[in-house]
């Protein structure tokens, strides 16, 4: 399956790397104390990998404003603590140390979370371009992210065959959004996501796609 495409894209939080159970729990307790809210595991979850509507579910059912809910979240989230907390999953590791073929990274994890994430776990250098979606770049699934991307690795419009692997519903929609194949890495179940997300591939490691 890998000799189909020639340039890789990739999301980073819950595709290539993932957080320890205890660092969102601290985090969101710390939060839910400045909001007058107790989150359960299950709103926590929710909370901290977004998939679909899921965080304004939660806000929403918790009459919390979504804007005081950001500010707050990023005045208790430290950079530093929240890099020594993310590991990377071993599959990635492997997969993205064999390729040959340029590889880019598309994340809604901001600048200044990402870099340290990249320099914790010395990953920074596997990637031609790290784009980080903000409200003027846009935000996944728009194509917009991806095709910046794809002209900074330099593939863009000249008939490379690329793709993009994701966790999350909208990395598929952004894939195909902007003319490439999706992969669906599902590194939980559907039970805890609450839905079955379909790409033109679905692995539980990135190894599968071998």
């Amino acid at each position: 399956m890998t000799d189909q495409y020639d340039f890789w894209l990739f999301d980073l939080d819950g595709t290539l790397v993932d957080i320890e159970p205890w660092y969102p729990r601290r985090v969101l307790t710390r939060v839910g104390d400045r909001l007058g809210v107790g989150f359960s595991d299950r709103e926590v979850e929710r909370l901290w990998y977004g998939f679909g509507g899921a965080r304004d579910d939660v806000l929403a059912a918790e009459r919390i404003d979504p804007e005081r809910f950001w500010a707050v979240f990023h005045e208790e989230e430290n950079p530093l603590a929240r890099a020594e907390a993310t590991y990377l999953y071993d599959d990635a590791e492997r997969f993205l140390t064999e390729r040959d073929e340029p590889v880019g990274l598309v994340t809604h994890c901001q600048t200044y979370l990402t870099e340290p994430v990249l320099d914790h776990l010395n990953i920074g250098d596997w990637f031609e371009t790290v784009v980080c979606c903000d409200e003027d770049i846009g935000w996944k699934p728009d194509p917009t992210p991806v095709q910046l991307a794809m002209r900074n690795m330099g593939v863009a419009h000249n008939g490379h065959s690329g793709v993009l692997a994701g966790d999350n519903p909208a990395d598929i929609g952004a894939a195909w959004n902007a003319g490439l194949d999706g992969v669906h890495v599902q590194r939980r179940s559907d039970e805890t996501d609450g839905y079955c997300v379909m790409g033109d591939h679905r692995v539980e490691s990135l190894l599968d796609l071998r």
